[in-house]
């Protein structure tokens, strides 16, 4: 694993899908045999660029998500790598047996792909907004579950799956991103990403909420207070060492997510806490809520997803030591 971190909480000038894109078209001008399935959403992500310059590994399943994944399937059984999207609510809830049965089952390691998670999908209302993808996929044994912060990541996994040979679910965000790492980092399944050490706390993180952790790390360090920063961004298999360890160093945990912390990143690190070292936990996510309209900006502060909001689940937290 090797990154530079850049921390200068600036948006990317790139749209984050394209990560996705380029490391598509790099991978499928080599490997014949690796294909994208789409669900009438080419010119959400972008792959319209694989169709018009791979149209034999590109395919158009219609808004037809269970019939994508049957697809997917098939593909895969006859040897081909093979990742498959639609928006995160239908490449998740609706297509979810497909995923379970055809697919994870069937010892298929097809690469599913859920693009607007939690709060990314903002206008697109509560029907489309889904706060619980994540979870549906861990509950599948073996699956590889991963939530990618910026554009570095998503390039760099999007390969680094491709090579696995393992069922998998990734988020996307489809534009804006904070750009957290330099391109060329080189990250590793299954592994976190320390950010920052410190010795009063750690504040464990993933997705669009890392960006938010390293403010959050600022303004304590302004104050007196030392937190370390972990970049949890495979859910499963997740990286119980580094828990285990950050436990032991710090004395207390913060999660931050953009999903349910009911079924979700707080609560996995929370399984390993309670069984290996057990220490007082804060969660910030979604608290058993739906999705509703609105900017992502407002949705953050509406549910609770800032900067400010661990960094007064981390006065709590230490507060409980």
């Amino acid at each position: 694993m090797k990154f530079t971190l850049i921390g200068k909480h600036e948006a990317d000038s790139r749209a984050n899908r394209d990560a996705y894109v380029t490391a598509m078209q790099e991978m499928m001008a080599k490997d014949p045999k690796l294909c994208h399935i789409d669900c009438d959403l080419y010119g959400c992500i972008n792959t319209k660029k694989l169709e018009n310059e791979f149209p034999k590994q590109t395919f158009n399943a219609g808004i037809a998500e269970q019939n994508a994944m049957g697809i997917a399937a098939g593909l895969t059984a006859t040897g081909r790598t093979v990742f498959m999207h639609s928006f995160g609510c239908f490449s998740s809830r609706r297509a979810f047996d497909q995923a379970f049965m055809s697919c994870a089952y069937a010892q298929l390691p097809v690469h599913v792909l859920g693009s607007d998670p939690g709060v990314c999908a903002a206008y697109n209302g509560g029907t489309h907004m889904p706060f619980e993808d994540m979870a549906l996929y861990m509950a599948i044994p073996g699956a590889v579950v991963i939530d990618p912060t910026d554009y570095a990541m998503l390039y760099d996994i999007t390969k680094k799956l491709a090579a696995s040979g393992k069922f998998s679910f990734t988020r996307m965000v489809r534009k804006g991103i904070t750009k957290v790492y330099d391109d060329g980092a080189d990250f590793e399944i299954g592994k976190g990403v320390t950010l920052k050490d410190g010795k009063d706390v750690t504040i464990i993180a993933s997705g669009i909420m890392v960006d938010e952790a390293l403010k959050a790390e600022e303004t304590l360090a302004a104050e007196g207070v030392s937190a370390k920063v972990v970049d949890m961004f495979t859910w499963k298999p997740i990286d119980e060492e580094l828990i285990i360890a950050s436990a032991k160093e710090t004395g207390c945990i913060v999660t931050a997510e953009n999903h349910q912390v009911k079924c979700g990143l707080g609560s996995a690190v929370a399984q390993v806490v309670a069984k290996n070292a057990p220490v007082p936990m804060e969660l910030i996510g979604i608290e058993d809520r739906f999705g509703q309209v609105g900017a992502q900006k407002f949705l953050q502060e509406e549910y609770g997803l800032t900067a400010a909001h661990i960094v007064e689940a981390v006065k709590k937290a230490i507060s409980r030591k």
